[in-house]
């Protein structure tokens, strides 16, 4: 049935395989129509990504294998030497192409940021797994990083699940930016910055505090601190993090597949609404899994640790949070005093442009491009902070 005023789905009708000749194997039962709508909000690539399902999903090729990749060549193929292109769209900073050999199909998504997923069906395990590898071999490279960068993973929620992309983004050294915060804050970060993966106690890190301090410049160093033993991955929408069970599992949880496991540090930005005392009310779910991965049944046996930055006051968040043993680190990143940050300054602004009771880093930075900063503190907000 059509709307009046709609344009009608066009539908693909993809009907399974006969039975097998000889009578046995994934194709021996007749396989029932399979049918895929497609409408004209669907663009090339998603045309191509149900093509490739077809011969799988009718039996004709009922063994499948799949890859994500990082950091791919720019002159990787993705595809074996004898393959016959089918289709191939461009968009969006994306690439998808669809091929075929003797007795298996591949499709291949490839973007811009060297990203790409390849996907296999074929008419044995064996030759799913050949094709596989012939695709993936010597198709990506160590990540091009210098010592002022790190590898960072970005997570979000996409159109067809969990989607992670890892760039290198720039990350002072610690000993380089420990004068951006005041004496306690920098004590406290020294401690942080030093652990070892054997020395971790506790699964959450909660740096709190007016916005401008520099939180997050705090987490990029620790990225890098931590680099040869723990994985950063920064999650853009913690709110369906924790409110998708199968999203949180995806991140939470991921693979063993390296022989030595690395702990993972997920990142948290400006999670205010998780985190403070109503949260149990107006986020669900949502903080009663962040405590359970961070101390409960899911965090059980996984290498995983939750930093989370918030703009609010330590006494307006879940007191279930901050109770003694959840936090590695519980942290107020305030602003330096005003001696510190005269010093901060080292004559490049008036005295006068600094308030009594100090500045925090963003308004230091201010001054020192000759913008004017206020000269008195602000009180902590829950709005979104300085990103620094």
């Amino acid at each position: 049935m059509t709307v009046s005023g709609e344009r009608p789905q066009e539908i693909l009708h993809l009907v399974g395989p006969p039975e097998a000749p000889d009578g046995t194997g994934p194709g021996a039962d007749p396989a029932l129509p399979v049918v895929f709508n497609l409408s004209d909000n669907n663009s090339p690539a998603d045309v191509m990504d149900v093509l490739s399902l077809r011969p799988f999903a009718s039996g004709e090729q009922p063994w499948s294998r799949s890859a994500r990749l990082e950091h791919v060549k720019p002159d990787a193929p993705l595809r074996p030497g004898d393959a016959r292109l089918l289709r191939v769209a461009h968009e969006r900073g994306k690439e998808a192409v669809l091929a075929e050999g003797d007795g298996w199909t591949l499709l291949v998504n490839r973007w811009k940021n060297g990203a790409a997923y390849v996907a296999v069906s074929a008419v044995s395990e064996a030759l799913a797994e050949t094709v596989m590898d012939d695709c993936v071999r010597d198709a990506t490279e160590p990540p091009k990083t210098d010592e002022t960068n790190v590898e960072m993973g970005f997570w979000h929620m996409g159109p067809h699940g969990p989607v992670r992309t890892e760039r290198a983004i720039s990350a002072d050294a610690w000993s380089e930016i420990r004068r951006n915060y005041t004496a306690p804050v920098a004590d406290a970060l020294d401690q942080v910055m030093s652990l070892t993966r054997d020395e971790v106690a506790g699964r959450l890190l909660l740096l709190h505090g007016p916005p401008g301090t520099g939180k997050t410049t705090a987490l990029r160093a620790l990225a890098r601190s931590w680099g040869s033993w723990c994985q950063a991955d920064c999650v853009l929408d913690p709110e369906s993090l924790f409110g998708t069970p199968s999203y949180l599992m995806e991140v939470a949880v991921g693979e063993d597949e390296d022989e030595e496991r690395r702990w993972r540090l997920l990142i948290l930005e400006d999670c205010d609404e998780l985190i403070r005392g109503e949260a149990k009310q107006s986020t669900g779910q949502g903080l009663s899994r962040l405590l359970n991965l961070t101390d409960g049944m899911l965090g059980q046996g996984r290498d995983v640790l939750v930093a989370i930055t918030t703009n609010e006051d330590l006494t307006r968040l879940h007191p279930a949070i901050v109770r003694p043993g959840r936090c590695l680190a519980q942290i107020e990143v305030g602003p330096l005093t005003r001696g510190e940050s005269l010093a901060w300054l080292d004559g490049e602004a008036p005295d006068a442009d600094i308030a009594s009771d100090g500045a925090t880093l963003a308004e230091l930075v201010a001054l020192r491009k000759g913008e004017k900063a206020p000269t008195t503190q602000q009180p902590p907000s829950s709005a979104t902070g300085f990103y620094l």
